[in-house]
């Protein structure tokens, strides 16, 4: 195929996708991974994962790397078709999340996905794990399909063994915004008793990684304002405050 039909198609394919395409969209549409290689070499495009390229006059941002991996977990699918079932899906998940939400301070050395389906990855980049998730604990964030925060936070809770960081992450949650805690608790709950407390105690397990988190009285009057199950809590953290 000519160069400058190729780069018609894929100005198309990539203006909803962030200036990217994959080599299974791009094959769709009659383009080649021979075409995809030269016009690289040409300078039009940037390879920025395998399968998935990027227009070279895009500007990058620091989430380009996972949006491409993202986009690899279902490339003949376009983004604006995926988006469509949030929780359906390829999901950001764990630490990749954290960097999404920008809470915590995560080294991930790869990136983190579930899927309602078991899925495979022969590249050591990429985690898949197999999570049915509720559709009210899926954002889209950063343009992806992404746990909630407090979706994350459990998710952190249940996958890492130091409590410390995930703390940190909730430290970090609590100062962005309000957080749903009565959500956090019933997501807390299935993993109270592998981490030391009674069966389904989703609240101990909330109030000991506040603990660990150090959340100071104003923060945490903050983090509690919204929960009716916390409303006397909150009132309280704020007289304390005060006395101060």
């Amino acid at each position: 195929m000519k160069s400058t039909e190729a780069l018609r198609i894929l100005a198309e394919l990539t203006s909803f996708q962030w200036g990217m395409a994959t080599s299974a969209q791009a094959s769709m549409h009659g383009i080649t991974r021979l075409d995809l290689s030269r016009l690289a070499e040409a300078g039009h495009l940037t390879r920025l994962a395998h399968g998935v390229y990027m227009d070279a006059g895009t500007p990058g941002d620091e989430f380009d790397d996972l949006r491409a991996a993202w986009l690899s977990t279902e490339p003949k699918r376009l983004a604006e078709e995926r988006i469509r079932d949030l929780a359906g899906g390829v999901v950001v998940a764990g630490e990749s999340a954290t960097r999404l939400h920008k809470i915590g301070n995560f080294l991930a050395s790869r990136h983190d996905f579930v899927s309602p389906t078991r899925r495979q990855s022969q590249r050591r980049e990429i985690r898949y794990r197999q999570r049915a998730l509720d559709p009210r604990d899926v954002a889209l964030v950063e343009g992806m399909p992404t746990m909630t925060i407090e979706r994350t936070l459990a998710d952190l809770v249940e996958d890492l063994n130091d409590r410390s960081l995930v703390a940190d992450a909730l430290r970090d949650a609590s100062h962005k915004r309000i957080l749903d805690l009565d959500r956090l608790r019933n997501l807390l709950a299935p993993l109270a008793e592998r981490n030391g407390f009674r069966k389904g105690d989703g609240v101990a397990l909330l109030n000991r990684l506040i603990e660990i988190a150090g959340i100071d009285v104003d923060s945490l009057a903050r983090l509690l304002a919204r929960s009716p199950s916390y409303g006397t809590l909150a009132q309280i953290a704020r007289q304390v405050a005060n006395i101060g």
